[in-house]
């Protein structure tokens, strides 16, 4: 493994040592098995160690980590078939949100989802994640035909936030924002959203409003970055670590929250260590979700997508 975080210095060192060994015994014809041993064993105790005890800004850190699986990663690993819409019919295709129909074991789902590029030639194709209010069009109109043919809505959430261009706001960002908001909260037919990496603000919420909303063990949702976070309430970005365990963004908080439904586990040190098995959780889920909801009215599904959003966030009352 080349390059790291801080927090994963001792595992670099330990993985380095071990690969040491392996080849002075390729080289030397010398007998190391049982030092290779015993440093595979703290190995695995010390990954252990750090991945389940992770800070928020540690799990921020691992769900920008630039070979995570994205959305079309997840869509050709847990779906078949999967045929790509362009598109608002207003302005034009925002390539920073994908969609289109696929089939999850045998169902057919309409898909959505912010996708990041690889390189720096793709990432400027896709702004990094980042839609155009063109982009919250399309996925507005691909969920209003998901309504129509009555199949389950998809959305997986990868954005650090909305794009907060010039050029996008002359073309109605906010407004396209809060029509999504609007259209998913009556949409009548089952939503399952899925955050996979960066879950940043509106950008994120803008496809974000589902049934069943669930994030993977190493992604964050917030109203703001730690980072933007850090330099209004400090003036200080270096205070983003701080900022991330104030804002309450981890899985785990947001599940006692009330914010999100599921948590979905991910192999040690993170989804960019396993692709297939990242996949698998995804798609169990996945499955679980679409057949849960499928049992469920369609007025009734609405009522309990509406009331849901209604009981979130709590407040005091004084005198």
């Amino acid at each position: 493994m080349n390059g790291g975080f801080d927090f994963e210095k001792p595992i670099l060192e330990l993985e380095s040592k071990i690969e040491g060994l392996k080849k002075l015994s390729e080289t030397q014809s010398v007998d190391v098995t049982d030092e290779i041993g015993s440093l595979q064993k703290k190995l695995d105790h010390v990954r252990r160690e750090i991945y389940n005890n992770l800070s928020p800004w540690q799990r921020v850190q691992i769900a920008r980590h630039p070979q995570r699986p994205y959305t079309l990663d997840y869509i050709h690993l847990t779906m078949e078939g999967f045929v790509e819409f362009a598109g608002d019919r207003l302005f034009g295709n925002d390539q920073a949100i994908v969609g289109g129909l696929a089939r999850l074991q045998g169902s057919t789902v309409m898909v959505v989802g912010q996708q990041k590029g690889r390189d720096t030639k793709e990432n400027l194709r896709r702004n990094f994640g980042s839609a155009h209010p063109e982009g919250y069009r399309k996925a507005q109109r691909l969920m209003k035909m998901a309504e129509k043919f009555r199949f389950p809505v998809i959305s997986f959430i990868d954005t650090p936030g909305a794009y907060p261009g010039i050029g996008a706001e002359e073309r109605g960002q906010a407004e396209a924002i809060a029509s999504n908001l609007r259209v998913m909260g009556g949409l009548k037919t089952p939503i399952i959203v899925t955050i996979i990496g960066e879950g940043g603000s509106g950008g994120a919420l803008g496809i974000a409003v589902g049934d069943e909303v669930m994030m993977l063990e190493n992604s964050y949702y917030s109203v703001i970055s730690p980072e933007g976070c850090a330099a209004i309430l400090w003036k200080n970005h270096s205070k983003a670590p701080e900022a991330a365990s104030t804002l309450r963004i981890s899985p785990r908080e947001l599940l006692d929250l009330g914010i999100i439904d599921r948590i979905i586990p991910e192999p040690l040190g993170g989804a960019h260590r396993g692709y297939e098995a990242a996949a698998r959780e995804v798609k169990k889920a996945l499955v679980e979700s679409v057949r849960k909801l499928a049992k469920i009215p369609l007025d009734e599904l609405v009522k309990r997508r509406y009331d849901k959003y209604r009981r979130m966030g709590a407040f005091t009352e004084g005198q």
